[in-house]
């Protein structure tokens, strides 16, 4: 199989764009940029993600009981941008504060899920991970979408 075609079919696919965010024992945050965010269940309230197993922040998940998915904004494009590379302060940008559930939530996101980690689970190069949402919120803000490698906002409605 040709990975590169295959990364490009699917990048075909248009996804949101999340920063995904914890803090761990120590009070440290971390977090990180994505796209692989889905909603799984209504009842229970669940929500789904990926990691990739060599992720610089996968020890941080792996040690922490809670996560925070913040879905980006248009106006969120650069934070994007920060929070997937290696940037040493990802949030000395933005309005962020301690959610009432122990992860980081960004002030003005389009929407935000507090949950808690029900299960992880390795999925060939990916750790998924399932949440249970806790708190939620949202705002009517235009979200920030990704497709084919590049940034872009959404259309009219069909």
């Amino acid at each position: 199989m040709d990975k590169r075609r295959l990364r490009t079919a699917l990048g075909r696919f248009a996804t949101g764009v999340t920063i995904v965010s914890t803090a761990d024992a120590a009070g440290h945050w971390s977090g990180l940029t994505v796209s692989s965010f889905s909603s799984l269940s209504l009842e229970p309230p669940l929500v789904l993600w990926s990691l990739r197993l060599e992720s610089p922040s996968l020890a941080a998940f792996e040690a922490s009981p809670v996560f925070a998915v913040n879905v980006l904004g248009e106006e969120h494009m650069g934070l994007s941008r920060r929070f997937a590379t290696a940037h040493e302060h990802r949030f000395g940008e933005g309005e962020w504060a301690l959610g009432a559930h122990g992860a980081p939530v960004l002030n003005g996101a389009v929407a935000v899920f507090e949950c808690e980690t029900v299960t992880r689970q390795d999925a060939g190069d990916h750790r998924l991970y399932i949440g249970r949402v806790l708190a939620f919120a949202e705002h009517a803000h235009a979200p920030l979408l990704y497709r084919s490698g590049h940034y872009h906002r959404l259309g009219e409605t069909l």
